[in-house]
């Protein structure tokens, strides 16, 4: 059970690193709080690491380079697309 909490206290951890770095990766200005960076990274996280398991880079439950790469790119197209969710342009 200990194991299971630590490594979703670490998922979140990382998710918020991922959604920071993406934000500072992507050009142009971005006007979303810290909480919506955080969620996208997160979800950025998930996708990246959902993307790496399928094509044989590393498993979505351990942290590797590719399932980095992978979310950081996510959470990138993420942010891209956030504006267009909330209905703003």
């Amino acid at each position: 059970m200990w194991n299971a909490i630590v490594q979703i206290v670490g998922f979140l951890i990382i998710g918020v690193i991922i959604g920071f770095l993406a934000r500072a990766l992507k050009p142009g200005a971005d006007k979303l709080n810290f909480k919506m960076t955080a969620l996208l990274g997160m979800a950025g996280a998930l996708i990246g690491g959902i993307v790496a398991s399928l094509i044989g880079k590393g498993s979505i439950t351990e942290l590797n380079f590719w399932g980095f790469v992978f979310a950081v790119i996510a959470a990138i197209a993420l942010l891209f697309l956030a504006p267009v969710l909330q209905g703003k342009r």
